[in-house]
């Protein structure tokens, strides 16, 4: 029996919420550098690497997280996650040293971004619809995250002006425990293609099998590795940047802002567009308009406006990247292992977060500057544009069969 689209509704609101917890906490990590780094008198490197360990657990763990969700439930998976998230945020504010950041804000929050972050959630909102909503669906999720960015990091700002930053994360954490109340809204909701699912014999091993022999697939892992370095590095860095570049605090938290703002279009554009245009070419223009726009920004003269318009062509591209990419996962391979193999993409979105983020502090003590790691992120963009190109995005014989039996 399938679930009345009024309870579907509800969910998607639920779960849409959830990802703007998820993603507008993590995202106000980079306003903690400065005051964590001043008070321990680190230099930038030390408090980049916590949050670059951060972005790499997530992605170790992200495709066990999937696959936990896959065969135990996504609601069990986001409940144990927000519990690791709240304890991370709870363990970095009472941190005294190097360890107690790199297990607070680095292994915890990672494990628990993992559980309720895109790679689980995502998944779950595709099985909640019909196929011609998918891509939809996966755009609203993705901007539900771009939401969360807008709304939590100037509350996150304020805290830490106002009472200072070790109670600005425990305020945090109580507000990552809400997670596990919107965790419900998995519960009750019947898989849309649950009668086609049933057709699927396939098991994990054998899906894995399936994927690892697909070179597409790996163009994909390889396409998604330099996403993460990007955003990773404008999110943990952009705050930095700016000051040195003579702005006040309130400039980047407009920037930032601005990001998530035009993202939420920029996400609703691409899950639209996936659903009705090519997957593959769509990467490949996101791709190629990052490039020119970093370049851009690094050759005009460093003004607010020029910051402003910078922050709102990359919000419009910043998570577009994700309706198309895990679309592409579930096009080419089905929705039954969609946690575990989109997991594995995110897995290299994630390496390329720890990249950008530690290259971003170790190369700014090195040189002083940032410089260097901007022009990178142009370059890998260009080249990631041009392999976007050659991706096969047709579904695997397997799936084919499935669709043509009916």
């Amino acid at each position: 029996m399938s679930t009345p689209v009024k309870l579907v509704s509800f969910a998607i609101a639920f779960t849409c919420v959830l990802l703007a917890l998820n993603f507008g906490l993590r995202s106000s990590m980079g306003f903690f550098m400065a005051p964590i780094s001043n008070e321990f008198h680190y230099g930038r490197e030390v408090f980049a690497f916590s949050l670059a360990l951060q972005n790499l657990c997530w992605g170790l763990f992200q495709p066990i997280a999937g696959a936990f969700a896959d065969k135990y439930g996504t609601a069990k998976a986001v409940v144990i996650g927000a519990l690791i998230y709240a304890l991370g945020l709870f363990v970095t504010a009472n941190a005294d040293g190097i360890l107690g950041l790199n297990l607070g804000a680095g292994l915890l929050m990672g494990m628990g971004i993992a559980a309720t972050g895109f790679g689980v959630v995502l998944p779950a909102m595709a099985r909640m619809v019909r196929p011609e909503k998918r891509a939809f669906a996966l755009g609203l999720g993705s901007a539900a995250g771009s939401a969360g960015q807008l709304l939590v990091i100037p509350v996150a700002q304020g805290f830490i002006e106002a009472y200072g930053w070790h109670t600005a994360l425990i305020l945090l954490a109580g507000s990552a425990l809400l997670m596990t109340l919107l965790a419900l809204s998995f519960k009750g909701v019947t898989n849309s293609e649950q009668s086609t699912n049933t057709q699927d014999t396939q098991t994990l091993s054998e899906a894995l099998k399936e994927a690892s022999k697909h070179s597409h697939y790996w163009w994909l892992v390889i396409g998604f590795f330099v996403c993460g370095f990007q955003l990773a590095f404008i999110t943990v860095h952009m705050p930095a940047f700016l000051t040195d570049q003579g702005f006040d605090e309130s400039i980047a938290v407009a920037s930032l802002a601005l990001i998530g703002l035009f993202n939420i279009f920029g996400c609703l554009l691409s899950g639209s567009w996936s659903g009705k245009y090519s997957k593959k070419m769509l990467l490949t223009y996101i791709y190629a308009l990052r490039a020119i726009s970093i370049a851009a920004f690094m050759l005009l003269p460093m003004t607010a406006m020029n910051v402003y318009v910078f922050s709102i062509v990359t919000g419009l591209l910043w998570l577009a990247t994700v309706p198309p990419t895990s679309g592409l996962v579930a096009q080419m391979f089905g929705l039954k292992y969609m946690g575990t193999l989109y997991g594995i993409v995110f897995l290299s979105h994630q390496l390329g977060s720890f990249c950008g983020v530690w290259l971003g502090g170790y190369l700014y003590d090195a040189t002083g500057s940032y410089n260097i790691v901007w022009w990178m992120a142009a370059g890998i963009a260009f080249l990631t544009a041009i392999i976007h190109i050659v991706i096969d995005e047709r579904p695997v014989a397997r799936v084919r069969a499935m669709m043509a039996a009916g």
